[in-house]
């Protein structure tokens, strides 16, 4: 059986005219959906036949909201979600002023093995479908009944390595008939998997790109990074700036601030030489500590010498805002809790 959600609005009409069905069937029951019914006999302008049809053909894969973490300072939700097959996953709603931001997840856990994230400490267990990134939003939104009009792809997993389900997700989600998020309100990062940069140009999308960069030389990024150790930095850039070239979108930096090891004022220099002719901004991170790894956040003389270095050499900066703090909403603690309580509980 095929998730229904994976499905755009035109293979949907392709399917209806295999099984003899009205191809204007196919609008009606995406309006159903993405209205928030999720059982197909629910849909009482749908003849029972077609109905009986769609439940042999196609299932409506919904994650079950496992927890739901709501932070006190801020207004930040982080939900633990399950699938049908039992893996869980997280999504983090944050609230500004401009509109609902998500950040989603493109895969079960990560195989980039960054040092600093928490995402990675499992590995990887399989892609998510474009429907199930797709899900989270749905899903989130009928939780705090509220629209969610930005998107992040910055939770678990990296985007590029679920390349062709990242980029129908995108597509579906900017579709008229569904979300209609716009494209330039829609953000990938990705740590930086240099040949999937340059395909992603080619398709000329409006989104944002954001590289995880979080440091300005080799050796340096080699230390937290293991896709250093595939890519160097040259070969980043370069593609960056192909990028730039063909969207003419400007690039996010995304830079990771960890005490004593990559915050330092002659750091901030080399990262402005490194960036300086490309259409870029930087967003400075003081990340976020996890129990399994040894590494601080900066101090926050370090975080406003970087930012004020970046800024006298004419790079265009921003701190980020520590969102839902008090809740673990860095991606990959809450799932990470999850598990090891589970094995606990199994263990008893």
């Amino acid at each position: 059986m095929i998730n229904i959600l994976n499905l755009t609005l035109d293979e949907l009409k392709d399917w209806m005219k295999d099984n003899s069905e009205s191809t204007f069937r196919a609008k009606q029951i995406m309006d159903w959906i993405y209205k928030g019914t999720w059982c197909f006999d629910d849909m009482n302008n749908i003849p029972a036949l077609l109905i009986n049809k769609l439940k042999d053909y196609f299932y409506l894969e919904i994650p079950e909201v496992v927890n739901l973490l709501i932070s006190e300072k801020d207004g930040t939700s982080k939900f633990l979600l399950r699938y049908s097959d039992g893996n869980i996953i997280e999504s983090v709603v944050m609230k500004y002023k401009h509109g609902n931001s998500i950040c989603v997840s493109t895969q079960v856990g990560c195989k980039m093995g960054c040092k600093f994230c928490a995402s990675t400490l499992e590995g990887v267990v399989r892609n998510l479908s474009s429907g199930e990134i797709l899900s989270q939003i749905m899903v989130c939104q009928n939780e705090i009944g509220e629209r969610i009009s930005n998107v992040v792809l910055m939770g678990s997993g990296e985007p590029l390595d679920n390349y062709e389900n990242v980029v129908k997700f995108i597509k579906l989600a900017n579709s008229e008939y569904g979300l209609n998020i716009g494209q330039r309100h829609i953000t990938l990062s990705t740590c930086g998997l240099v040949p999937k940069i340059y395909e992603l140009a080619d398709l000329n999308l409006q989104i944002t790109l954001a590289i995880s960069l979080h440091a300005p030389n080799d050796a340096l990024r080699k230390l937290t990074m293991p896709v250093a150790y595939k890519y160097s930095i040259a070969e980043l850039i370069d593609a960056c700036k192909y990028y730039t070239q063909k969207t003419n979108r400007r690039i996010t930096f995304e830079y990771a601030l960890i005490n004593n090891t990559n915050d330092s004022n002659d750091h901030a220099k080399e990262l402005s030489h490194l960036i300086k002719n490309i259409l870029c901004h930087v967003n400075l991170i003081p990340i976020n500590e996890i129990t399994e790894k040894s590494y601080k956040k900066s101090s926050l003389k370090n975080v406003e010498n970087f930012y004020n270095t970046l800024c006298n050499y004419g790079i265009e900066t921003t701190i980020r805002k520590e969102m839902g703090s008090d809740i673990n909403a860095a991606c990959g603690q809450l799932r990470r809790s999850f598990i090891e309580q589970t094995k606990s509980e199994e263990e008893v």
